[in-house]
């Protein structure tokens, strides 16, 4: 029997004659393993376009702000950098400066001119400006991070729900067997293969999602910390061109 059947198996194909043979659950599970794995797939690539074109701002912008000694040249320009999240930490620090140092974050022709004759800030009104950065890498990191949980349950649900399947299926393929009252290799083989086809399936969706998973938190934990150096480095720029160190030390005294 098993000499009979195996030629019909294989030219069926491995994976062709186990969906055949999967019961309706089975088939409800790799229905359930395809949507995640478009889904998968689908916030991966998304992703990695997102982050492709963050590094490729990220860099223009870093050429931008290191060409002038200025901090504020770029915040006066009203120059954009859509995607680059170094600026939104950068957008950030500079309307929170400019408001207490101007009283306005605005910019207009005056600018310039204001700024010039503007007096500087407290070291308390730093922390403020700090504070605003903060917020601004914090809410960036969750931007870059959003959706990433689809990803991880996809990593972690899916072997699950495949195993789920299998063992559903495995479980049917006994139960037939039990109403038949034969249990030969030609019987089993058809239930066993039908209830494997969903574990497959699932590390199909699992192992590629789990790869660029760790990748992309990979890259997005590195922009993360560029953010926070780049926060750190603007920081100090505001505080040698804008701070009046003298205020925090007469009120220490005093």
């Amino acid at each position: 029997m098993l000499l009979i059947a195996l030629p019909k198996l294989l030219a069926a194909g491995g994976l062709l004659f186990a969906f055949e043979h999967a019961t309706i659950a089975g088939k409800v599970v790799l229905a359930a393993l395809a949507l995640g794995s478009i889904f998968s797939w689908s916030i991966m690539v998304t992703k990695l376009r997102v982050i492709q074109f963050a590094k490729g701002q990220t860099a223009r912008f870093r050429a931008a702000f290191r060409k002038d000694r200025q901090p504020l040249r770029l915040f006066e320009s009203n120059a954009r950098f859509p995607g680059a999240p170094l600026f939104n930490v950068y957008r950030a620090g500079c309307q929170e400066l400019a408001f207490h140092l101007l009283g306005s974050p605005e910019v207009d022709e005056t600018f310039r001119a204001r700024l010039e004759v503007a007096d500087k800030i407290s070291p308390a009104q730093m922390n403020a400006v700090r504070a605003a950065m903060e917020r601004a890498v914090g809410e960036t990191a969750l931007g870059l991070e959003s959706q990433m949980i689809l990803l991880a349950s996809a990593v972690s649900g899916a072997p699950f729900l495949g195993l789920l399947g299998t063992v559903w299926g495995v479980m049917d393929a006994f139960t037939d067997i039990a109403v038949a009252g034969s249990a030969s290799l030609a019987t089993m083989a058809p239930g066993v293969s039908g209830a494997l086809i969903t574990t497959v399936t699932a590390l199909c969706v699992a192992i590629p999602a789990m790869f660029g998973y760790n990748f992309l938190v990979t890259s997005i934990r590195a922009m993360i910390v560029e953010m926070d150096n780049f926060a750190a480095e603007l920081a100090s720029e505001f505080e040698h061109k804008y701070v009046d160190h003298s205020v925090g030390e007469a009120a220490f005294r005093h």
